[in-house]
């Protein structure tokens, strides 16, 4: 039997599309298209926490302020009050639906669950299960939303458009499913929560991560994207250049883990007062620094001198993970290196996750709602998630009258015979772009190489549309194009910021601008 046409469309299945599908499914059906890649992405592998004022001995402008340091100046304030004042219920929200957070083994505790502390923040105020609380978030949501009768879960589509009608609102998705053969969501209101875009870099991590392309299909449409060019890099990655990616949390600093450098010295000192607690530009940056200086390829993550029943309480999930690469972190120090993590640009929207294409929404790290300005502060960004999410449901709770518009027909590309080194070649030029991307549009970058990527990027994208869209590899042709288009506009974002300001340095332009503006852009921007 052919399931029945959502009236709400979300698609992408972390903790924002989860905590959506949950919050609306009481008044509108709704139909969430999470593909199996989405256990491997950016929810599921957060680890440090969720950012909130919890304890009493913590105040909403106290994180409100902190955020806006870590921002730059280009924070939307009102947008950073709404998530901060909106904090607290969320995570009750959480506590409520059932997600085991770590409690305070202390009697004396002022609030019942852990709190820790990260960069950028003057208190303690991460809550977290653990050290695998996106885990523990994702497995308690999925769980209620396999229960509800009102949500239908896709797991065999890939989307790779957008629907819309001639009165220019987005209504579903076009869709292929696992041997190719199309399919078209039509939907009342749509709703991307598909990530963000650290996949156009060769080292993340995550194993999985989306590479932008939610952002993409919104500019197809018309929808204009928002300060593309400040790519987050985690600053502590465990280095393996023959293993999976694998991020160390911050919540690892925030308990007294120090940075050393080949030497031994204590690097992080010299720079920032916050030491290993600065935001997380400043600590990337200066260990790129080290990095270049040095001759082992990475820096020092010491834990050696904590308490070693602290570090299994804490670490559990780090302490085993880094055994089964051959590292005892209680005995040694972990090699780290920073990779790409967070896309503080995205889809800009309301603080009901509204974009500027009627009838389509965005949640999560696919939005840019303002809130992380030029720098995303710690765990900040499953708070995000949870506020917007269910903004969002408040803003789509009620059913709505359902268009009675025709179609705009699509003009994707049919399937052909393609030929058999199609997926290499697609492949091939995956690994470039995401080569060119480290090289140039990474931690510190400068004008000439700005001005490579731009070539080589337009470059690989003419070589894509030379490339026939065979069957078996129509869903990876289409994504990559989008992946392109996306790289593309990241590089002008950042050809255009004469400035450095938060995640985004240029040698060329040392300085930060007199007067911080956001950078707006729409897919008209490309030749």
């Amino acid at each position: 039997m052919t399931p029945p046409q959502p009236d709400v469309l979300i698609i992408g299945g972390g903790v924002a599309g989860l905590t959506l599908a949950l919050e609306i499914a009481d008044s509108r059906p709704v139909t969430l298209v999470r593909p199996a890649q989405d256990d491997q992405g950016a929810s599921r592998w957060a680890q440090g926490g969720i950012a909130a004022v919890l304890s009493p001995d913590d105040d909403l402008d106290a994180h409100i302020n902190d955020t806006l340091i870590a921002g730059d100046g280009l924070c939307d304030p009102q947008a950073v009050r709404f998530t901060v004042e909106n904090g607290p219920a969320a995570i009750q929200w959480l506590i409520d639906t059932g997600v085991a957070f770590t409690p305070d083994p202390d009697p004396k505790a002022r609030y019942p669950y852990h709190l820790t502390r990260e960069g950028g923040h003057g208190a303690r105020r991460i809550i977290h299960a653990d050290d695998a609380t996106g885990r523990a978030v994702v497995d308690t949501l999925l769980h209620k939303v396999a229960q509800h009768p009102q949500i239908t879960q896709r797991s065999d589509l890939a989307v790779i458009g957008l629907l819309r009608d001639v009165a220019g609102q987005c209504r579903g998705a076009y869709c292929l499913d696992d041997a190719a053969q199309p399919h078209t969501l039509v939907a009342d209101d749509t709703v991307l929560a598909t990530g963000g875009a650290s996949g156009l870099y060769l080292h993340t991590t995550t194993p999985a991560p989306a590479s932008g392309e939610g952002m993409l299909m919104a500019a197809e449409l018309g929808a204009t994207l928002m300060n593309l060019e400040f790519q987050q890099f985690h600053p502590t990655c465990l280095y393996d250049p023959e293993g999976q990616a694998f991020l160390i949390s911050e919540a690892v600093r925030g308990e007294g883990g120090r940075l050393l450098n080949e030497h031994g010295h204590r690097f992080m000192l010299d720079i920032d007062p916050r030491g290993e607690l600065a935001p997380r530009d400043i600590v990337a940056r200066a260990i790129d620094a080290e990095i270049q200086h040095g001759t082992q390829g990475h820096v020092w993550l010491d834990i050696r001198h904590l308490d070693e029943t602290a570090i299994r309480h804490h670490f559990p999930t780090i302490l085993a993970h880094c055994a089964s690469r051959g590292i005892d972190i209680i005995q040694q120090p972990i090699p780290v290196v920073p990779a790409a993590h967070y896309s503080c640009g995205g889809i800009a929207t309301d603080l009901q996750g509204a974009s500027n294409v009627p009838r389509l929404y965005a949640i999560g790290e696919a939005a840019c709602t303002g809130l992380h300005g030029a720098n995303r502060m710690a765990s900040n960004s499953l708070l995000e998630c949870l506020v917007f999410a269910r903004s969002c449901a408040q803003a789509l709770r009620a059913p709505r009258s359902r268009p009675n518009v025709a179609l705009v027909p699509l003009a994707l590309p049919q399937a052909t015979n393609g030929n058999d080194d199609d997926g290499e070649e697609i492949a091939r030029i995956r690994r470039h772009m995401r080569q060119t991307m480290s090289q140039y549009v990474a931690i510190v970058r400068n004008d000439q190489g700005l001005d490579t990527a731009a070539a080589q990027l337009k470059a690989l994208q003419q070589r894509l549309g030379e490339i026939a869209s065979g069957t078996e590899n129509r869903v990876a042709l289409q994504q990559l194009g989008q992946a392109l288009q996306l790289a593309r506009l990241t590089v002008a974002c950042a050809r255009k910021r004469h400035e450095s300001r938060g995640l985004h340095y240029n040698l060329d332009w040392p300085d930060i601008a007199e007067r911080a503006a956001a950078s707006l852009i729409t897919l008209d921007a490309l030749d």
